[in-house]
């Protein structure tokens, strides 16, 4: 595999699908007899999106991210109102192209750092001289484990 892209959807948040929520956490030992009566419900659209008009779904492809627990075929919720911070996931634009990093601010050398999570890759530095873009921050990760 190569460098990570990421394809951008919008998110829908007019639809509401309330699921049923086992409130008391999901035990990895012992199953709690009172799972069987959960009564409450969950809304991910109102657990995974917090600014409706800025938020945003892009489906990762690559593997420079795999050793920050975000690999191919995931699915990343960004929110393009908040500012990116210090070890921020980011989906960024940088010369043309859009990817996921880690974002390090570096003061000192007047520039910017988007680290890999994969020893394969290199950091990518981010100078003035570069066409760059923070698109948005990484708020949340979905993945599937079986289709």
């Amino acid at each position: 595999m190569n460098e990570i892209k990421i394809h951008i959807y919008s998110a829908d948040t007019d639809t509401i699908l309330a699921l049923p929520y086992a409130n008391e956490g999901i035990r990895a030992g012992f199953p709690s007899p009172a799972q069987d009566y959960m009564t409450e419900s969950i809304d991910l659209n109102k657990e995974l999106i917090h600014n409706k008009e800025t938020t945003f779904y892009a489906k990762v492809e690559g593997d420079s991210m795999i050793d920050a627990g975000i690999y191919n075929g995931d699915y990343v919720v960004i929110d393009k109102s908040l500012e990116a911070n210090d070890g921020d996931y980011i989906a960024a634009y940088v010369d043309g192209e859009f990817t996921l990093k880690q974002f390090k601010r570096d003061p000192k050398n007047n520039c910017a750092w988007l680290i890999p999570h994969n020893p394969e890759y290199k950091p990518i530095k981010i100078t003035e001289e570069n066409d760059f873009i923070v698109w948005g921050v990484v708020t949340n990760i979905i993945r599937r484990l079986k289709k």
